[in-house]
């Protein structure tokens, strides 16, 4: 079975479901390639009009496979800047998709399942979503994921929940920024064919460009070196001590070196 499945409807449009629900859909070296090539063949197909992005099982996205972010900081340096570039090509693809793209969330949103949701045009997410931008806390940084955050829910919510690794709802996911709306679970299918009905009223070119559009003008695109830039960054910290201690402590489910509880007041 693939872990990143794609369909596409006679009405065009297409279904990208990442799909790794034994471990909540986290994502590896194989669901990027995956995902890279599925978005790639998507953009170039013709006749599609909306791209619908979800999670199998019980989450939606949670984050990096932590046994395969704990590999790659014992990678040499080529592979580990090689994976970087993925995270980042991945989430470039998804941001500058010809066509609107809706991600329906719920479960875990975390690190790069977070990134996905401001990547996308329209974010849905169920009452019971939870969310956290917590790659610090396993000794890795979210670089890959920084530009299209800063995007999505500006610079100063970016830097408190990316420095801090808070989990939040998603009243507090709303409130961000961070996703359109929360939708009841049992509705989110129906709101979800309402605003497919929207997208298919407008006209395809003028909608294509009207994205396209608006992120070149506002210098929302990622060039070459922009994706060279983010995904060094990114895979020096992982080639760190702290990024080696983090994965390790998160496995073996202990607090990092770096971590110390505040003493209790008598």
């Amino acid at each position: 079975m693939s872990v990143v499945l794609l369909e596409t409807a006679p009405d065009g449009v297409a279904t990208v479901t990442l799909n790794r629900p034994e471990i909540g859909n986290a994502y590896n070296g194989a669901m990027l390639e995956a995902l890279i090539d599925g978005l790639e063949r998507l953009a170039a197909a013709p006749g599609l009009r909306a791209l619908v992005l979800r999670g199998a099982g019980k989450h939606f996205q949670a984050g990096a496979d932590i046994n395969w972010l704990a590999a790659a900081t014992r990678d040499p340096p080529g592979r580990n800047y090689a994976a970087s570039v993925a995270t980042t090509k991945a989430m470039q693809l998804l941001n500058e998709f010809p066509h609107p793209t809706i991600a329906v969330i719920h479960g875990a949103c975390f690190g790069g399942g977070a990134g996905l949701a401001c990547c996308v045009d329209v974010a849905l997410a169920t009452p019971a979503a939870r969310f956290g931008i917590t790659e610090v806390r396993v000794g890795v940084a979210p670089t890959p994921i920084s530009t299209h955050m800063v995007n999505a829910i500006g610079l100063r919510q970016t830097r408190r929940y990316a420095l801090t690794g808070e989990a939040f709802d998603a009243a507090e996911a709303l409130r961000i920024g961070l996703v359109h709306e929360v939708v009841a679970a049992e509705a989110v299918e129906a709101r979800l064919a309402a605003i497919l009905e929207a997208i298919r009223r407008g006209a395809p070119g003028a909608v294509a460009l009207t994205k396209r559009s608006f992120l070149a003008a506002n210098g929302l695109t990622l060039d070459a070196g922009a994706i060279a830039t983010l995904a060094r960054e990114g895979a020096a910290q992982r080639e760190t001590a702290e990024a080696r201690e983090g994965t390790d402590a998160f496995r073996a489910r202990r607090d990092p070196p770096w971590f110390r509880r505040a003493p209790q007041p008598c």
